[in-house]
């Protein structure tokens, strides 16, 4: 879980990325359901950006209308992320690490 973790600790402020490929980051290829339940299990002493993580289809997973999914929308609207019912632009908001953070701060 500690991977994962860091993982999302490096997605930057006004970014998102998907719990598959969090995983993939990791060292966890195919594990995207891994991803979600470290996040539910992750202290909260780690303030990890859990808000940027997102389905494949660029959809918040929670269900709609639900207290979890209104603060996703909050949080990643208060980073001037469009959300529009829900779904985030993938072609905008993705994260795309750069080489240095794939060579430097992920050595899996």
């Amino acid at each position: 879980m500690a991977k994962i973790w860091h993982v999302v600790g490096l997605i930057p402020k006004g970014k998102v990325s998907c719990y598959g490929k969090i995983a993939d980051l990791a060292g966890l290829p195919g594990r995207a359901r891994y991803v979600s339940r470290a996040l539910k299990l992750a202290p909260k002493q780690l303030n990890l950006p859990w808000y940027r993580v997102i389905n494949s289809q660029g959809k918040i997973s929670f269900p709609e209308n639900t207290p979890a999914y209104i603060e996703q929308i909050q949080l990643l609207r208060s980073e001037d992320i469009e959300v529009n019912r829900g779904k985030i632009k993938l072609s905008t908001y993705k994260w795309h690490p750069d080489l240095a953070t794939l060579m430097l701060e992920l050595a899996y």
